[in-house]
């Protein structure tokens, strides 16, 4: 199942039909002036995309006309994970909506409204998190919204069906509402979200859409060291891309085994299980863990990089777990998901849904992730 996060701000756009160049606070003023919301109708226009993959989605929202009501209406499996205190709800909802449905592990967070909600989201959720706007407001200056509901819709199918599809870091920005009324406009960049966008052969490509091998690799490697904080510590699990990796560092990797780096340098070849745990439980730093898809089946824990086993992994920040496959690569899966497989069936469950993949410079793909099971 495809974990979908939903928070509408039911009065987003409320404003608008009012003429009142916003909504924050006026919500009031502009149904007295014959205003209504949208909001909701939006939504469900973005979820009727999912068409026949509607089965496939568990949907995680907030009560009532933050995103239950709709959810219910439409037939969706349901999970409440917040109860709006307010009614009418209001901008703190909308924060304690995001904080709740993160907090329970969303493979998207998608959320409806104008430049004020994405900035209350902003407000409310790691940054990591992958999000995606359903635009609905008056002001819509932010990037992180998708150009309709439809295209909103449509984008959730494409990662579902584990198409290419790209996280890019897209702006969230606001204007002063009441300058703006008076008829000065003063915008201004607040945060900046993960969000999907459609992917494609956009970079290291030569004539024809073909991904020239060698210099993806030196994309990767060159994003893995931006990435990485300078004390921190580096397991650069088994696998030619991994190895490949290493080369561009110009660092003499273990292909068929596990190696350890800090700060620029080799400290353990092939290691094994326990002098792993026992590097890891000393160094006081962040740690890392650096994969790729071993085998035909496309296991990035389990075969070939046991050494990495469950106890190990479960002490990593889960955004510190590096997957790098260029698109060549992940093509060759024809949409199958990668496979976890650390002998820890609830680790495994925590690691599936989707995750990205590390496909070249700042580029990073969504990319399914399964336990092997038929759940």
């Amino acid at each position: 199942m495809f974990r979908l996060g939903l928070v509408i701000n039911p009065w987003a756009g409320v404003g608008g039909p009012a003429a009142l160049k916003g909504s924050d606070q006026v919500a009031d003023a502009a149904m007295a002036k014959g205003s209504y919301q949208r909001a909701s109708d939006r939504t469900k226009t973005a979820l009727k995309a999912l068409g026949q993959f509607a089965n496939q989605v568990q949907l995680i929202t907030a009560s009532g006309d933050m995103g239950e009501d709709l959810c219910v209406e439409m037939g969706f499996d349901v999970e409440v994970a917040y109860h709006a205190n307010n009614s009418p709800t209001i901008a703190q909802d909308t924060i304690d909506a995001a904080k709740a449905i993160s907090k329970l592990g969303v493979d998207l967070l998608v959320f409806v409204g104008g430049d004020g909600t994405a900035r209350d989201i902003a407000n409310a959720i790691d940054h990591t998190q992958p999000v995606l706007g359903i635009p609905s407001g008056v002001k819509m200056h932010s990037s992180v919204y998708a150009l309709s509901p439809q295209a909103a819709g449509e984008l959730i199918v494409h990662l579902m069906q584990a198409e290419f599809v790209s996280l890019k870091e897209q702006e969230v920005r606001d204007i002063d509402e009441q300058a703006f009324r008076e008829g000065r406009v003063r915008a201004r960049h607040y945060a900046d979200l993960s969000v999907p966008e459609l992917g494609g052969y956009l970079q290291s490509v030569k004539q024809g859409g073909i991904e020239q091998e060698e210099l993806v690799i030196q994309e990767i490697a060159d994003y893995v060291q931006e990435i990485i904080e300078h004390d921190a510590l580096l397991i650069a699990g088994p696998g030619s891309t991994t190895r490949d990796i290493l080369e561009n560092w110009h660092l003499s990797g273990t292909l068929l085994g596990v190696d350890v780096v800090v700060d620029g340098e080799i400290v353990a070849h092939d290691v094994d299980h326990q002098q792993l745990k026992a590097i890891v439980a000393t160094h006081e730093g962040p740690v890392y863990v650096m994969v790729t898809a071993i085998g035909g089946q496309g296991h990035i824990f389990g075969r070939g990089n046991q050494v990495i086993d469950a106890s190990i992994i479960k002490t990593i920040p889960r955004e510190n777990l590096l997957i790098v496959a260029s698109r060549t690569k992940l093509k060759t899966f024809e949409g199958r998901p990668m496979i976890v497989d650390t002998n820890d069936t609830e680790l495994d469950k925590q690691l599936k849904g989707f995750l990205p993949v590390i496909a070249g410079y700042r580029d990073q793909l969504m990319y399914p992730v399964s336990d092997g099971s038929n759940d």
